[in-house]
């Protein structure tokens, strides 16, 4: 009963309307955006993401550059990218990987404006925490002076974030248990005490830990990936145009699959979408508002550097994986990481599967792990710069732990329906700040790209001038 009333609520908010609505937005910032976080100047942002990698930063902040992104993919690149995926084309068929395609590339700008508003209405902590911080409540006091929504919502955001974690622990219990036959009360139990011990650190423990698990990880979980693409090179043009057809007509059933139409392929494809990038949710706003940087929309090249990453190599690998071995059609019923994990076995044999569980674990973990920080900034925002905020976050740690250790068994269908539901809610927040602040998120771009910017690479035949820090900094 209650998974289909969880069902039922999701498939409502995850609509045609939310689909379009997703897609018509980012399209439209893109265009107000000239299109620079999609198409074009993408050497600048490698240069400003992936090209600074090793270096502290410029400017005020908490933390690099670079390590605030890892810890804003360790929210992404984790289940999402293996279960979220395989999820996608079970219940939209190959189409589904077309529109998160087409979702993750306009995305980007999405993304950039969180990460602008994040860096711009960011707070300093320096009595209890020593760190810079933002969220969505800092942004619906300090942006908008809604300060009774902003104490609602970070409430809502602290009691019910912790929950979508559930979904990680399930695909963990479930792969570890496929491949090693492991329990799930052991895994769990380990699972939260080398997750307490992270979050125990605090940000730089946090970072610290992201910045050298989540690059390592991503990296060899694309190399296996790339193996299987391999082996069926002379297939993959196929399952390319097979994407491409199934976005727009419906697929019949085959096999094990049964079928799906446009309407599915779009929403699966943008939810799952959205859920392994976080376009449009927030979570931007929150990571990227530690880093350190001489300006707020330099650090929004990462709006460009953490999609493509994660949407454009990552899910894409694991998407042409299910697809080129037929796994969504040779293994009916099985659905999420453990589709995946089948797909490597077939690949790899036993060690495919030992290799899935244990990327799944890890991503699943680092995920926990980011999305504690997530949920953290909430608990700050409640209790202020204060020594009652030292001790609400160590208590709160225990609270945040409690749905990934209690938990892991409920049916995944309800954990992805729950946590479709608290995305759609989180968006729709998001957007009424990307809306009413749109000016502001221009002026600040159009500021950066006119003073940062060297002028022959705007193709301006002017002197370049240097100017001092923003008025009202």
């Amino acid at each position: 009963m209650i998974v289909k009333f969880l069902v039922n609520v999701s498939n409502f908010m995850w609509g045609t309307w939310m689909t379009v609505f997703l897609l018509g937005t980012g399209i439209f910032l893109s265009i107000r955006f000239r299109f620079m976080y999609n198409f074009r100047k993408i050497g600048f942002h490698f240069k400003n993401t992936y090209g600074k990698m090793f270096k502290s930063g410029e400017g005020t902040g908490s933390v690099s550059g670079f390590t605030a992104a890892c810890t804003a993919m360790a929210n992404t690149i984790g289940v999402g990218n293996i279960g979220g995926v395989a999820t996608a084309i079970v219940a939209g068929g190959p189409g589904a990987v077309f529109w998160m395609w087409f979702f993750g590339l306009f995305g980007m700008s999405t993304k950039a404006c969180e990460i602008i508003l994040g860096q711009r209405y960011r707070t300093k902590y320096s009595k209890s925490m020593d760190e810079y911080m933002c969220d969505r409540s800092f942004v619906m006091k300090n942006a908008l002076g809604w300060k009774k929504g902003a104490i609602i919502l970070a409430f809502a955001c602290f009691l019910l974030g912790p929950w979508t974690c559930a979904v990680q622990t399930e695909s963990v219990t479930g792969s570890l248990k496929q491949a090693f036959g492991l329990d799930p009360r052991l895994v769990v139990t380990v699972l939260g005490m080398t997750s307490f011990m992270t979050i125990f650190g605090g940000l730089k423990g946090i970072s610290s830990i992201m910045e050298k698990v989540v690059p390592f990880m991503a990296m060899i979980y694309i190399l296996g990936g790339l193996g299987i693409l391999l082996m069926h090179i002379t297939a993959l043009p196929e399952a390319f145009f097979l994407i491409i057809k199934s976005a727009f007509t419906p697929m019949a059933g085959v096999g094990g699959f049964a079928g799906a139409t446009v309407r599915d392929a779009m929403r699966y494809g943008v939810a799952r979408g959205l859920y392994s990038n976080d376009a449009g949710t927030g979570y931007g706003i929150i990571a990227h508002a530690s880093a350190k940087t001489d300006h707020h929309v330099r650090q929004s090249s990462w709006g460009w550097g953490e999609v493509f990453f994660d949407t454009i190599v990552v899910c894409s690998v694991t998407a042409f994986s299910i697809i080129l071995t037929n796994a969504y059609i040779d293994f009916p019923g099985v659905d999420s990481a453990s589709l995946t994990t089948m797909t490597f076995k077939v690949s790899y044999g036993q060690v495919g599967a030992w290799f899935i569980a244990i990327s799944i674990t890890v991503f699943a973990w680092t995920t926990i792990i980011g999305m504690y920080y997530s949920c953290e900034k909430s608990v700050n925002y409640v209790f202020g710069d204060t020594e009652k905020n030292k001790i609400a976050t160590k208590i709160y740690m225990i609270y945040y732990l409690i749905p990934c250790i209690f938990f892991y068994n409920i049916k995944a269908q309800s954990l992805w329906a729950m946590t479709d539901i608290l995305s759609a809610i989180y968006i729709l927040i998001t957007f009424i700040f990307i809306i009413t602040k749109q000016k502001e998120i221009m002026r600040l771009f159009n500021d950066f790209w006119n003073r940062f910017i060297p002028a022959k690479e705007r193709g301006e035949n002017v002197p370049d001038v240097v100017y001092g820090t923003i008025e009202g900094e």
